[in-house]
């Protein structure tokens, strides 16, 4: 299940430019305000006709067809006011700047019309390329996975954008059914590059590393080599820059789940009404930060995931999400709230959640695995007390 979110621009450079956008779609009915202040005042007499005949123009530039209609409509009803208060009706000079204000009118809105068109073609063709790539890079996670169902959700934060910096895949492989959810840090096309980088290394791996920790070494080493294969001057800083937090599971035959964190939110389990949040017994760094890991390279920790049990991954895109009060978005009570909903209807409950929750001001993207353990597995563990690190 993948659907984009809007979310307005923030601070900085795309704040001043909308503002600067906004004060350009102001113009056209500022310049008519001051032809009316100018024609109903003694300063008539200055010729305002070339004014009032550009806002249309002004409008075609910012406004769009509709923007420019309504420029047209306040140019006409200001040319019949003043023409009405200073009795000018009958003179040329009046019906030459009716003439003039028709023709310039008719050619911004054709010119408006044919370039909101070509936009909205490109934008289309944009969309299109956004999804050919977003089917090769964020597949839908398959509805049936050995001894568990699953679904998965994206949710791109940046504005007509449907792929970001976080990523997620399952795959199903002779040792178990392997996921992963990561994070790229930053946004934009260097984490999208990043997110594909660690894809790429984790599909390709899986299939033949019986060693779960083998699988997170080889994402790692492929986004160093992919910083220093750019001629990125100074990998290793680059790579502070823009690590990656992951999860790394498996789920084999038995009744649990094997986890790798790597610097990210640890995974929710839903049993019986009750939300357990899986913590790692030893954190470790993310992505690309293995320098600071002091103890063993990789540790597995194991917990129980019995038949019936439901396994929720996600990105901090979810548990950060903040309302307008700064108010995290509680991801344990919509767990148990929707409890009894099907893995699709969850997500999409889930994500209305998350639109009301932030008014539709997402401010990172989000992307979630749901697993649900099948219940006619055959197996006898219902789950104990989580396993040490293996």
């Amino acid at each position: 299940m993948r659907a984009p979110l809007r979310s307005p621009p923030g601070p900085g450079a795309d704040g001043h430019h909308q503002v600067l956008f906004a004060l350009a779609e102001c113009l056209p009915f500022a310049v008519a305000l001051l032809v009316l202040l100018v024609e109903l005042t003694p300063a008539h007499v200055v010729y305002t006709g070339p004014l009032l005949v550009a806002t249309p123009a002004l409008a075609a530039v910012t406004m769009g067809p509709k923007g420019t209609l309504a420029a047209t409509g306040v140019a006409v009803g200001v040319s019949v006011t003043t023409a009405t208060y200073n009795h000018a009706w009958g003179g040329q000079q009046v019906y030459t700047n009716f003439l003039a204000l028709f023709l310039v009118s008719v050619a911004s809105f054709m010119m408006s019309r044919t370039a909101r068109t070509r936009r909205e073609k490109e934008l289309n063709q944009v969309r299109r390329i956004a999804t050919a790539a977003q089917e090769v890079l964020l597949r839908p996670v398959p509805a049936q996975l050995g001894p568990v169902r699953a679904a998965s959700m994206y949710l791109a934060a940046e504005t007509g954008a449907q792929i970001g910096g976080d990523l997620y895949d399952a795959v199903q492989t002779r040792y178990g059914v392997r996921m992963i959810v990561g994070d790229v840090r930053g946004k934009g096309l260097p984490a999208v590059r990043a997110a594909a980088v660690v894809l790429s290394a984790f599909r390709e791996s899986v299939h033949y590393e019986d060693d779960l920790v083998e699988v997170v070494n080889h994402c790692e080493a492929a986004l160093r080599r992919d910083a220093a294969g750019a001629g990125v001057a100074g990998s290793d800083d680059a790579l502070l820059e823009g690590f990656v937090t992951a999860l790394v599971a498996q789920i084999p035959d038995n009744p649990h789940v094997e986890v790798i964190n790597r610097g990210h939110p640890p995974p929710l389990l839903l049993r019986n009404g009750t939300v357990r949040s899986l913590m790692p017994t030893a954190p470790l760094p993310p992505l690309g930060l293995e320098e600071f890991i002091s103890g063993p390279p990789g540790r597995m920790d194991s917990y129980p995931f019995a038949p019936g049990d439901r396994l929720l991954l996600c990105t901090d895109g979810v548990i950060e999400a903040r309302d307008r009060d700064s108010t995290f978005f509680d991801l344990p009570e919509a767990m148990v709230t929707m409890r009894e909903h099907t893995r699709q209807a969850f997500l999409e409950g889930l994500r209305q959640a998350l639109v009301r929750h932030t008014q539709g001001r997402l401010a990172d993207d989000v992307a979630v695995i749901l697993l649900d353990r099948r219940e006619d597995e055959g197996l006898g563990s219902t789950g104990g007390p989580a396993q040490g690190p293996r």
